[in-house]
């Protein structure tokens, strides 16, 4: 076997394979950011009065801070547990002004780098890239994510079927997998898509994961079978291609997609406050600078667009919504733009309610479920909503793992148990839906 030549002209013959396909694959800086979140913090508070919450609200609109929970400063009220990264340079202006205003704080992550560097460091040797071998219980770039998809279509294609709905903003194809036994011309469907968020790395390793099951269990699970020969399932892994790869290469913490705003020389569009549904309301926010920006709008980011075209066309066969995000351990259903109940809420409440129970069942996890306005908070132009309103009579959005210990840093240890339980809940949505509620 001939060995590569390595850039100094040296064959890599002392070279683990891993380095190599590490080098090959995704670039080195990938894993450690340049260094740039060393001395970086995360701090929980929780304010205990309005004066409190106003108080943070003034000194984060004044400092460069990253939001984790909630997503929003306008979402800070009292009694709101409230998660921010705090740049090295920020913390000692923000951590004084706390203590001088007497308000409490504790700090979840000491130094953001190490933690990063822990989570997705050079691991030990793994071979990253071979697909037959595919690991599952690690987070995967988007190359590989995409090669993985390849693989699948050629090898199951009695199962899978991929395709694109479309182009991102910079060009990458949107590649969602069928799912399903080809029985008749026309069944039912459910999608399922992850990653709305880049930062959410659990999502897409969810979304593989499911794939995963679908496919090995087929023939073992009465279940599995019953829902893909009676089912398809549309599965996006990452939705929000061009921010999942820039948070790879670049920005461990980056959350919009990477459109480009003419006027400001912030990039991005938060896509799950782009969609056609009391677009730009309350939770969404005007300003191309901040993580709940809307868009200049409804639809104006390509992956939305792309994603609503193929929703809309259809809106009667597909029965079920599920997106993926990360963290706060919750499943929510509409409506997340207002405090109203939806029509079909007995139905929608009792799958989720089975849902959470059979999640807690695995691990013993906990899951908050109710109507996204009044669990979380109240945010305009989602998908969730958007689905719901275009007919789709169960809409839910998942909030995985965890309640902010480790926050987007889940580590690649606890994949599989929180894709063990996600997949319970899962199954158990999509057997209610054959089920017939009334």
């Amino acid at each position: 076997m001939n060995l590569p030549v390595t850039p100094t002209g040296r064959r890599a013959a002392l070279l683990p394979l891993c380095l190599l396909f590490l080098k090959t694959w995704v670039p080195a800086h990938s894993y450690l950011y340049n260094n740039r979140y060393a001395g970086d913090k995360v701090i929980r508070l929780v304010p205990d009065s309005e004066r409190e919450a106003q108080a943070l609200n003034a000194i984060f609109n004044q400092l460069t801070v990253d939001l984790w929970q909630p997503s929003s400063v306008f979402h800070i009220s009292e009694g709101t547990v409230t998660d921010v990264h705090v740049p090295g340079n920020s913390s000692q202006i923000l951590l004084p002004y706390l203590q001088q205003a007497n308000i409490k704080y504790t700090i979840i992550i000491s130094d953001l780098q190490k933690a990063i560097e822990k989570q997705s460091g050079l691991r030990s040797c793994r071979n990253r890239r071979s697909v037959p071998g595919y690991n599952y219980e690690v987070y995967h770039s988007l190359e590989e994510i995409q090669s993985w998809m390849y693989h699948l279509n050629k090898t199951h294609s009695d199962l899978v079927h991929m395709f694109s709905v479309g182009k991102s903003y910079e060009g990458r194809p949107l590649f969602v997998l069928k799912l399903g036994k080809r029985t008749r011309p026309y069944k039912r469907a459910v999608w399922i898509d992850c990653g709305i968020h880049a930062r959410e790395w659990i999502g897409p390793a969810f979304c593989q994961w499911f794939v995963k099951e679908a496919l090995q269990t087929y023939q073992s699970d009465p279940a599995m079978r019953r829902m893909l020969n009676q089912l398809y399932f549309y599965i996006m892994p990452v939705f929000n291609v061009d921010g999942y790869h820039f948070s790879w290469t670049n920005d461990r913490f980056w959350r919009k997609t990477r459109s480009k705003n003419s006027q400001f020389r912030c990039h991005g569009v938060d896509a799950n406050r782009n969609w056609k549904v009391k677009w730009c309301d309350e939770g969404a926010s005007f300003h191309p600078c901040d993580d709940t920006y809307c868009g200049p709008f409804p639809e104006s980011e390509p992956e939305v667009k792309a994603v609503a075209h193929f929703l809309r066309k259809r809106r009667k066969q597909i029965k079920a919504y599920l997106s993926f995000h990360a963290y706060a351990q919750m499943l929510l259903y509409p409506y997340s733009y207002k405090y109203a109940t939806i029509p079909n809420f007995s139905c929608v409440e009792t799958a989720a309610y089975n849902a959470v129970n059979a999640l807690q069942s695995a691990y013993g996890i906990r899951y908050r479920y109710g109507p996204a306005s009044s669990t979380l908070y109240v945010s305009s132009g989602s998908s969730m909503d958007w689905a719901y309103k275009n007919g789709i009579p169960y809409a839910f959005a998942f909030e995985l793992r965890d309640t902010g210990h480790f926050g987007f840093l889940l580590p690649e240890t606890l994949i599989k148990p929180t894709c063990t339980e996600t997949l319970l809940a899962v199954k158990n949505i999509t057997m209610h839906l054959l089920k017939k509620c009334h």
